[in-house]
Parts: structure tokens; sequence; C-alpha cells
């Protein structure tokens, strides 16, 4: 199962056409990016599915739900901000192509910007997005494949500077979901090419720009 993974930095070359490379089963997007390019990536692979979490340039896309086919916020129908078929996997975990994907959006907190959370904060939303994965793995015996964050777990490829640091909370998380693979986005390499991680078992891969990952899923994992 193979997968165009996005994330912060538009890829030109991608606008220009998708050749052979990109013949792929889904887009993971981990913030950061123009919802008009992923909806364009989307249409231009015939509509395969793209699984995104928001990023701190993102707008707020909290407390939108769905009833009838249209968008509802407090009560009111409101147009969704986010891309048009996309599947906003923060704080949830989502099936999709065969893969069990967990995503929590947003980075550490440095201004008054949308997703933007406190080390505290996006502590709870990680725990409460364990309970979920705990949940459906005691229903169906699935694990998570892949944990798509934004920004990285501290220490695990972030900088010092205070918007670019990773979170604390995303190594308990590995270590309760065990997923194969932690991407995430936000820190820009600037022409580097970013070594890949290990947190454990799981490989940890800053997926700034475009990259092609292939994916085993699992049906049943223990």
């Amino acid at each position: 199962m193979r997968a165009l993974v996005v994330a912060d930095e538009v890829d030109e070359r991608l606008w220009a056409g998708l050749g052979p490379g990109c013949d792929v089963d889904l887009v993971l997007a981990a913030g950061d990016l123009p919802f008009d390019y992923l909806e364009f990536l989307t249409d231009a692979l015939g509509g395969k599915p793209c699984v995104f979490v928001p990023g701190n340039h993102d707008p707020d896309l909290s407390g939108f739900t769905r009833h009838g086919g249209l968008f509802m916020r407090a009560g009111f129908p409101q147009a969704w901000p986010g891309p048009a078929g996309g599947i906003n996997a923060d704080g949830r975990v989502v099936d999709v192509c065969g893969l069990r994907i967990a995503g929590l959006g947003g980075s550490v907190r440095y201004n008054e910007g949308p997703n933007q959370w406190t080390q505290a904060q996006q502590a709870r939303r990680a725990r409460r997005l364990v309970r979920i994965a705990a949940r459906r793995h005691r229903r169906d015996g699935r694990r998570v494949d892949v944990l798509l964050t934004h920004a990285p777990p501290r220490g695990v490829g972030d900088r010092e500077d205070p918007a670019h640091r990773g979170f604390d909370c995303l190594h308990p998380t590995v270590d309760r979901m065990r997923p194969d693979w932690l991407l995430h986005g936000h820190i820009h390499p600037y022409g580097e090419h970013p070594r890949e991680h290990r947190m454990g078992a799981t490989r940890v891969r800053n997926v700034v720009g475009k990259h092609v990952l292939e994916f085993t899923p699992h049906e049943v994992r223990t």
C-alpha cells in the first residue's frame, strides 16, 4: 500500500502533474499546506482519499460536525474551511485503505494563533487519543499503523526555538500505541535531508515536502 505523504512545503512539480512515481492509494498530509493544494492532489489522483491533521498555520477546524450532508458548528450550518472531501484525523482514529491512522495536529503554543497547544493541553488530547485507539483495539484486535502528527516528539528531530519544540506527550503515546510509523511535519529541513529516527520499533519520519512511502497494513496486531 503506497501513500503520497506531504507537509508544510508545496512541491511545485506536483502542481505540474503527477507522474508514474505517484501511483498511490491515498494522500497523508501532516499540516500547514493550502487546502486547495490537497484538493488538487486528490483530484489529480482520481479521487483517492486524503487524511490530514491541521498545522499551526491552518485555520481552526474544531467544533464542526456533519449532519445530513451539512456541516454544523455551535448548532448552526457553516461552511467547513477544510479541504473538500478530506478526512480530518486530528484527535481521531480512522481506518482508510486498510491502514489504521491516529492523528494529533497542531504545534506547541508560541502565540495566539489556532491549532497551538501547551504541553499540558496536548498531553490531555494525546491521552484521549490513546484511549480511543485502545477501545478500537479491544474491539477488533487491530493496533494503529500510522501516528500522523504535525509537530514531532520532543527531542526527536525538533528544534530549540519556542515555535519548533516538539511535544513531550508523544513519547508515552508511542509507547502505548506502538505504531509502525510516526509521520510529522513542522520542521523545515531547508535543503538538508533529515535523518529518520526510531522510538523503539516505531520509525519517525519528517515528511516536509513530498514523499512516497509504502506501508504494510496489519489486520490483527498483538
